[in-house]
């Protein structure tokens, strides 16, 4: 990677530093899912992203180093039990790998948004790249194993409307007067009842080997919290009259030995929080039916409560690695 005669950034510091984090905790899952995998072509999948994400970490590194920079801890062998039996099965490797790669197409975006040096815009196209091509890459594999369930098919529209009447947004306090569910609602229903699928089993897994008390009991409270989202819209497409299935397929073994450290699964937990928050926003801002608007709000809500229960935890356990910051002005120049 060239070097830039322009010092790197606040924000571009911030968001390398970030990705460091996301990247390295990728690397250490993808490598116990490569040791465990029984399936050649997720094999593949798997051995061709660590390649392509353990060059990429590496010209992070380099930048930090070119900066003059503290390069952070991340996620290292330390953090993954290559010899724990297998947690999960089924496929559900490249399904979680699927939604890691979604994860890292949103932030990606904000990182290249906070980004002015060509070589860390660079970086970022690069990896959006790679990232793109691995999502395709899971989804059909996914689909060809039969394993990722398709949104419902509709009724193709014959003609186009503008709407004319506030009562397209009734959904609350309303009985018999909630209109059909509209095909962006429709996708934002079956996305979190998938996404949130894969969570429950991520974190019942979780659950299952964590040896920290506090930690456990948190794992457990994710699973709930992942339950009543799916109940919740299954519910609302139920009483849209719409059959509906987003079962992954995957299933939880009955190891209780940890494939990865405490750490690293509060913070893939973390991650993932974060990503929920920006689908349950989503959902509430492009829900046009009120009832639908109000429960993504109110699901942001839980979401939020419960990754700030995260945090509190993995700072007081020592975990939370903390992010390069601004000078503190007051405590340099004395009160």
């Amino acid at each position: 990677m060239l070097a830039s005669k322009n010092p790197i950034s606040s924000s571009e510091l911030g968001m390398l530093w970030l990705t460091y984090q996301e990247k390295t905790l990728i690397l250490r899952v993808l490598e116990y899912f490569i040791e465990k995998a029984d399936d050649q072509q997720a094999k593949n999948i798997m051995g061709g992203l660590w390649q392509e994400l353990d060059y990429y970490v590496k010209n992070i590194e380099d930048l930090f180093k070119e900066e003059g920079a503290a390069i952070p801890v991340g996620f290292t062998s330390k953090d993954v039990n290559l010899k724990a039996p297998k947690l999960f099965d089924n496929g559900f490797d490249i399904m979680f790998l699927r939604i890691l790669k979604e994860v890292s197409m949103g932030m990606y975006t904000i990182n290249l948004n906070m980004s002015y040096r060509d070589d860390v815009m660079s970086l970022y196209e690069g990896l959006t790249t790679i990232t793109q091509r691995v999502y395709k890459l899971s989804t059909l594999y996914l689909l060809d194993k039969g394993i990722l369930t398709v949104p419902p098919h509709v009724t193709m529209p014959k003609s186009t409307d503008f709407i004319n009447d506030r009562n397209y947004l009734k959904g609350l306090f309303t009985l018999n007067e909630k209109r059909a569910l509209n095909d962006i609602e429709l996708g934002i229903l079956h996305h979190g009842i998938e996404t949130n699928n894969i969570g429950m089993q991520l974190v019942t897994g979780f659950a299952q080997c964590s040896e920290d008390k506090e930690v456990k009991e948190y794992f457990v409270k994710g699973l709930e919290l992942a339950k009543h989202q799916i109940k919740l819209f299954q519910k609302t497409l139920l009483d849209s009259d719409v059959q509906f299935s987003a079962t992954s397929g995957c299933t939880v073994t009955t190891s209780t030995i940890a494939p990865f450290s405490q750490r690293l699964m509060m913070y893939c937990v973390y991650l993932l929080n974060g990503f929920g928050l920006v689908g349950s926003s989503f959902g509430a801002m492009f829900s046009l039916r009120t009832d639908l608007a109000l429960n993504n709000a109110l699901i942001s809500k839980d979401i939020y409560m419960y990754a700030a229960d995260g945090i509190r935890i993995m700072i007081k356990k020592g975990w939370m690695e903390e992010p390069p910051q601004m000078e503190d002005r007051n405590r340099l120049i004395g009160d």
